[in-house]
């Protein structure tokens, strides 16, 4: 590539309650890839679902954009042509397409971007990116199976119960939730983040609200045990060799740590590194590599962790294949106090994505027999 910035895609937004998140990492990202070394095509996906550039996409942003530096606009409707000849993103009322780009950063979250759907666009248009693929993003979306996985791989994690209220009664599902699980318990959508469609139901009476408010945002839902823990998180990064950062403690100011306190009230607390006992830490550090390894991730992922306040039981709540980048998210915080500022983060995940796609660039695609 001699002298030639990277031509990066930051694909943000995005048809997912995580939207205005996605936005707010984005604008994050943007402004912290080094100009001297990008050239940063910014691509929006609306609500909606309509891909854009340039102006277009930066509208998206709105109140997030003031903070980004000039950008250089780059058409308006577009689409990414699945096919690898291109690697360009292809205007949608005629006319050429624009330059290759050499790498694309989906800071998707949540559905339609972070479970694997992108990817697989992005695998069919050949086009290096950052973050795990298909199989990876799909498993950490979806939390029963994601559970199963850590679950079949050793990695240990609460008691959890996986439902279908649009098709079971709710009885039904009361029922197995007091045998397996009791109360109080989480309600979460099966495929979500940031907390979305999250409750507490503390008995049964409130099952029904709970179960009807996380069914509105994905038919699949899972139902997990109330821990009284310590919340942890352990940032990780790599392809073959996955690295662990510092463990941060998250102190919700509600009773759990919902999206209002994630993103509206700044009422909670981060501390970092966190207060752990001899041992504990390491512990986490290796289960998050664990965890990692297990559904076969690459690129960079966020671990969630309970610490069971009376057993010091150290214990995995979930994976995020794409962790928030916005200013109090805890992932590029984890990193910074482990040594890598956020544009040298960028950095790097920029080439662990590029490496990752010259690995499979060897690999085999056809197969002729022997006659």
């Amino acid at each position: 590539m001699g002298g030639r910035r990277i031509r990066i895609g930051v694909l943000f937004g995005g048809r997912s309650g995580e939207h205005e998140i996605s936005l707010r990492s984005a604008s994050t990202v943007i402004g912290a890839l080094d100009p001297q070394r990008y050239e940063v095509v910014p691509i929006g996906i609306t609500p909606g679902g309509r891909w854009c550039t340039g102006d277009d996409s930066l509208r998206l942003l709105e109140e997030h954009q003031r903070e980004l530096r000039p950008l250089p606009a780059h058409g308006a409707e577009v689409t990414l042509a699945a096919e690898p000849s291109r690697h360009a993103l292809v205007p949608l009322a005629g006319g050429p397409c624009g330059p290759p780009l050499d790498v694309v950063f989906p800071v998707l979250h949540g559905t339609y971007g972070e479970d694997g759907t992108v990817q697989g666009l992005l695998e069919l248009a050949d086009v290096p990116y950052v973050g795990a693929g298909v199989l990876a993003s799909a498993v950490g979306m979806d939390k029963g199976t994601m559970k199963a996985v850590f679950r079949d791989a050793g990695v240990p994690v609460c008691r959890w119960v996986v439902a279908w209220p649009h098709h079971e009664p709710v009885e039904g599902i009361a029922a197995r939730v007091q045998a397996t699980l009791g109360f109080p318990c989480f309600v979460k959508p099966a495929n979500l983040g940031s907390s979305v469609g999250i409750s507490k139901a503390h008995g049964p009476g409130d099952l029904a609200a709970a179960l009807s408010e996380a069914a509105s945002w994905d038919p699949k839902v899972v139902v997990e045990e109330a821990v009284a823990a310590r919340e942890l998180e352990c940032g990780v990064i790599g392809n073959e060799h996955p690295e662990a950062s510092v463990v941060g403690e998250l102190v919700p100011s509600h009773e759990f740590y919902d999206y209002a306190d994630k993103y509206m009230e700044d009422g909670a607390r981060t501390v970092i590194p966190a207060p752990l006992p001899a041992g504990v830490a390491d512990t986490v550090r290796d289960l998050a590599v664990r965890a990692f390894r297990a559904v076969d991730c690459a690129g960079l992922a966020r671990v969630d962790f309970f610490l069971e306040r009376q057993t010091n039981r150290v214990l995995v709540n979930e994976i995020n294949t794409m962790p928030g980048f916005t200013r109090a998210s805890m992932f590029p915080r984890l990193w910074q106090a482990s040594g890598l500022e956020l544009p040298a983060l960028l950095d790097r995940l920029v080439a662990l994505a590029r490496a990752r796609h010259a690995a499979h660039a060897k690999r085999r695609t056809s197969f002729r027999p022997a006659r």
